[in-house]
């Protein structure tokens, strides 16, 4: 089924796609306040493995930081898997 434009849609999106609970359709929080944003991302398999350790010493690091908004994101082609955390956080800069 198209809905105009190139990009076929399938039926079964209509409503995983749809807003809900105060998040927009791509999962994201629409009412997140933040003013930063760290990406890790990692294709080698060991790096991937310690990845979510990354983020927690990082985060550990920055207790000075509110973390708002955590995305995890896949990626692959036919060679190489990637994934990314996206952190979105904000910082008091009164300080």
């Amino acid at each position: 089924m198209f809905t105009g434009g190139l990009r076929p849609q399938a039926p079964c999106y209509g409503a995983a796609m749809a807003s809900v609970d105060g998040h927009s359709r791509n999962g994201a929080r629409r009412d997140a306040v933040f003013n930063g944003v760290k990406v890790f991302s990692a294709t080698m398999f060991a790096d991937r493995d310690r990845l979510g350790d990354r983020v927690t010493e990082w985060i550990a690091a920055n207790s000075h930081l509110r973390v708002t908004e955590m995305i995890v994101t896949q990626s692959s082609d036919a060679a190489f898997h990637c994934v990314a955390i996206t952190v979105f956080y904000n910082e008091d800069l009164r300080r």
